[in-house]
């Protein structure tokens, strides 16, 4: 009771704040996002990404070594995929000399002690920019599930960690977890896009790797028959549980800040790692307000990456990752 107990006295220099601060962040609490594309000597940046690139190979292979002595040592990997090579199959997903499997051994070559995620969806592959096949109007589950499945097969053949559906087919994690077991691979870790919204943060990362559903009759102009509707909580519970029983290692919420209620509900409801994903708009919109002079761009970033860990995440995935770094001197 005030005055015998005054909680300022916590409060009263930066060295007692740091004594008792709660919330923590480190380098290994980061996976980064890399974009993939073929040619050679390319670092294309993306344009509502500012300094977030697309790199081929040979860049690929500088980035992950410079990552590594930054001191990140996890990297979540997507492909850029020529148009003449998507089709409504996502057949261009399993060639074994594909885009994707080429820069899993890229990446372990470069620094073989790096943790290789692989994202897992057909979107990047499809003509139609759908997570799955599309058949009369409607996305398939069950033949997406198993394309997905003999995507994760191939992905852990290349030398992949861990896989990632970031699909939300139903029953998708069950089949790639069986797929990977028959296999062999049974130290194939999966980190499951358990609750991923149908969110309209992710318009830079679809301008990313030119993966967004196309406008044409019978093909379904948004993801939300898939993709969970951003109004839901408890929905978040069951699909990230039904992962669990199904295989999945990690579970993840995407997008970040808007969900941080959800990354409390799982935290407290499950008892393996909680992902989160910053996603691209949510990193494109912090670039733009502080290249207006809005906003401070390291303190934003800095509170905003802590409270998601506050909030309960494991792993962020986020673009801001080498940026966080360099705030450490």
């Amino acid at each position: 009771m005030y005055p015998l107990i005054r909680n300022r006295r916590l409060r009263a220099s930066e060295s007692i704040r740091r004594l008792v601060r709660e919330t923590t962040l480190t380098p290994d609490d980061f996976l980064v996002p890399l974009f993939v594309t073929e040619g050679k000597g390319i670092k294309e940046e993306i344009p509502s990404m500012p300094n977030y690139f697309r790199l081929s190979l040979d860049n690929l292979e500088k980035e992950v070594k410079e990552l590594w002595k930054m001191g990140l040592c996890s990297v979540l990997l997507f492909v850029k995929v020529e148009d003449k090579l998507k089709d409504n199959k996502g057949t261009e997903a399993l060639n074994p000399n594909g885009l994707m499997q080429r820069a899993i051994k890229t990446v372990k070559n470069a620094c073989p002690q790096m943790l290789v995620m692989t994202d897992v969806a057909l979107d990047p592959f499809s003509s139609y920019g759908h997570d799955g096949i599309v058949a009369e109007g409607m996305i398939l589950n069950d033949v997406s599930a198993e394309v997905l499945a003999e995507m994760s097969v191939s992905h852990a053949k290349a030398g992949a960690d861990f896989v990632a559906p970031s699909d939300m087919m139903d029953g998708r994690i069950l089949t790639i977890r069986e797929a990977l077991e028959d296999e062999g691979f049974t130290n194939t870790g999966i980190m499951a896009y358990s609750a991923k919204y149908a969110s309209a943060f992710y318009g830079p990362f679809r301008d990313a790797l030119d993966s967004a559903p196309v406008d044409i009759a019978n093909v379904p102009k948004d993801k939300n028959t898939y993709q969970m509707d951003y109004a839901n909580r408890y929905e978040a519970i069951r699909e990230t549980q039904l992962d669990i029983d199904e295989g999945a290692d990690i579970v993840m919420v995407k997008p970040g800040l808007c969900y941080l209620d959800i990354v409390r509900e799982i935290r407290n409801d499950v008892d393996v790692p909680v992902a989160v994903y910053q996603v691209s708009g949510e990193y494109a919109m912090v670039k733009a307000a502080a290249e207006k002079g809005w906003l401070d761009h390291d303190a934003v970033m800095l509170e905003q990456l802590t409270a998601i860990k506050r909030a309960g995440a494991n792993i962020i995935a986020s673009y801001f990752a080498k940026d966080f770094i360099r705030t450490l001197g």
